[in-house]
């Protein structure tokens, strides 16, 4: 989970930027580039909270072993975000900074969740721990990327 936190730190130095929009990038954007990644930080570490470990089973999911794997990169463009982690709302840097502290908040006590704590995703099956940590990295990095896109002069 450390290096989710480096990538906290570099969410939270792009919020001051969050009004910024590059249609041939994103119709998106940088502020809701950082809520959806808040978003989803948050809901998934609520979800594996939540989870039952004693329930959790391994099975192979050809799509996670391609991208969370192999590939070690989102391809974009390629799937829509589900309802639950995009942003509605007004964004602003004050909205941004409580849900970054919010999941900050949320994330301390993760080291203490068992090993096969887990949520659902909707491509890649059920994920526990460690998967959920590669997955969040992985998401997170995706949507810094767009970002930095974003954000690049023209």
């Amino acid at each position: 989970m450390q290096e989710l936190h480096k990538l906290l730190n570099q969410l939270e130095s792009d919020i001051s930027s969050f009004d910024k929009v590059n249609l041939a990038v994103s119709s998106g954007s940088v502020g809701w580039h950082i809520e959806h990644s808040l978003n989803t930080i948050d809901q998934i570490v609520t979800a594996c909270k939540n989870s039952n470990p004693s329930n959790y089973q391994w099975r192979f999911n050809f799509n996670r072993f391609l991208i969370l794997i192999l590939a070690k990169k989102i391809p974009r463009g390629k799937a829509k975000a589900p309802k639950i982690v995009r942003p509605e709302g007004e964004i602003s840097s004050e909205t941004l900074g409580l849900s970054l502290s919010k999941v900050k908040e949320n994330l301390m006590d993760w080291k203490d969740l068992d090993k096969n704590t887990h949520f659902p995703h909707p491509f890649f099956g059920i994920l526990n721990k460690k998967e959920t940590e590669n997955f969040l990295a992985l998401h997170t990095k995706h949507h810094l990327m767009i970002i930095d896109d974003i954000l690049k002069p023209a």
